[in-house]
Parts: structure tokens; sequence; C-alpha cells
């Protein structure tokens, strides 16, 4: 109930146009990995799954800001499911295990590459995080998404949104390659979001 009522609020704030490039379905574990500059990121993008695919996708979030009060907390845990990680940590490795652990499980996952958010001008370089758990679960599939205007409905350092129109566009699938280089492979998936942020413009 509280999932529904979150998602509905979400869409509600930041709502507006929304687009799959190729239809949702069947229930194997997916990466959804978008570019980031608001913590409203992944609660939109959760808040579009359909319900059937939501209930199995865990976004991967930052253990600082998410265990940072009662609220956030308790919604992260209980609402989200989230996996946190600590973006401060020194075992990155580890943080990929947890999340290769997610996808064993049968959970998606919510993922934003670029590692911290953006101003929205452009998206950042990818980390090696999404290489690394492509490795680790050969023929994950990848769904590359592109947000927009959420910098402006949640801006960096404010807490209260303020309702404007964004635009979420979800992408075709695609997978890493047999025996692609880990840069070859980060820079095909950002031009994958690149793309659908060019489409929008």
């Amino acid at each position: 109930m509280i999932g529904r009522l979150v998602a509905g609020l979400a869409r509600l704030i930041a709502g507006g146009y929304v687009h799959w490039r190729e239809p949702p379905s069947g229930n194997r574990p997916r990466v959804y990995f978008a570019n980031h500059t608001s913590h409203l990121d992944f609660v939109l993008l959760w808040s579009y799954l359909p319900p059937d695919l939501r209930r199995r996708t865990r976004p991967v979030a930052a253990r600082d800001y998410w265990e940072r009060g009662p609220l956030r907390r308790y919604l992260s845990t209980h609402t989200f499911r989230a996996l946190l990680i600590d973006r401060s940590g020194p075992d990155a490795r580890a943080a990929v295990d947890r999340m290769a652990g997610g996808i064993a499980a049968g959970d998606s996952l919510i993922l934003f590459p670029e590692g911290t958010r953006g101003s929205g001008d452009g998206i950042a370089p990818f980390k090696a995080g999404l290489y690394h758990l492509c490795a680790a679960q050969p023929g994950l599939e990848l769904v590359p998404v592109s947000m927009e205007n959420l910098n402006r409905v949640l801006p960096k350092g404010e807490f209260v949104p303020v309702p404007m129109v964004s635009r979420v566009i979800f992408g075709e699938t695609l997978t890493l390659r047999d025996g692609e280089p880990k840069e070859e492979f980060l820079a095909r998936a950002r031009e994958a979001v690149e793309a659908l942020r060019e489409e929008q413009s």
C-alpha cells in the first residue's frame, strides 16, 4: 500500500512524459541504468515500472543519504528494499558482490553508473561497477534510461520537491559482448543513455 502511494505521489510531482522503446516483459532480472541528477531519480524510475516489475526491483543507493533520518531509513528499507552501498568505502568489489547477489536472487536493480549526481548538463564517465557486475552475471540484460528535469524538481541541497514536468525514456536492452573491453563497454552504455537524451531535446 505504501509503495503504491509513494509511486503515485512521485508521478504526480514529477510526472509527465514516459516512453518505453520496447515493451517491458519477462521475469528475468535486469539492470535499469540511468543518468543521475537528483535523489528523486530512482524513486521516479521505480514508480514508472509496471507493478509486477516494481515489486522485484531494488534501487542501488547511497547509504549515507538514505540512512539519514527515520523516514528515509524506513522508505529505503521497507518500501524500496534499496540495496544500500557505502560510496566512500574502500572495497568497491564488495558493492559489486552485493549487487550480483541481488541479481542471483532474482531481483532487478536500478543503478546510476556515474556514481554521483551531476548538474543535468551532461553525463559523466561511467564507473567500472556496471562492467564488473555484467562480467559476474553473464548475459545480464541492461536497460538504458534517460531522465530529464529531475534536477529541477529536486535541486541539489533541497528537501522539498517542486512539481515540474519530467521526461523518462526506457531504451532498448543491451548486454556485455563476449570479450568486450571494459572501456569500450562503459562508453557504449553511456552512449546509449546519451542517445536517449538527444532524442528528447
